[in-house]
């Protein structure tokens, strides 16, 4: 566990269930989306990383969008009170337009899905 995490931790008066102290690093992801946004809680022990847990948040039975970001705000809160990740990664959002300045449509999608 790094020195801020447990310091972090320590100082909140939190720490990890046994189940997660296992791991060296937390790591929590999340693909933000208009209906559905999706997360996955990453484990990493010795430089090698493990799906802990994976779901979705169901977003399209609110018409409002205050509403939608008051779910968004407790979902995520409580996701990262239970694994309480030491870092977080989020999906920066795509915009159909960036894909407008490709040329053709094999530039596109190497822009989007690069092969390795």
């Amino acid at each position: 566990m790094s020195d801020l995490s447990a310091a972090s931790q320590a100082a909140s008066g939190r720490c990890r269930n046994e189940a997660l102290r296992e791991w060296e690093r937390i790591i929590i992801g999340i693909d933000p989306g208009t209906n559905v946004m999706g997360y996955g809680i990453l484990g990493v022990r010795r430089g090698k990383p493990s799906m802990i847990a994976m779901g979705v948040i169901k977003l399209n039975k609110f018409d409002s969008h205050y509403l939608r970001l008051g779910h968004i705000f407790r979902r995520v809160t409580g996701i990262i009170e239970q694994y309480l990740p030491d870092e977080m990664a989020i999906e920066a959002p795509f915009s159909a337009r960036m894909c407008s300045r490709c040329s053709s449509s094999g530039v596109r999608r190497e822009w989007l899905w690069p092969q390795p």
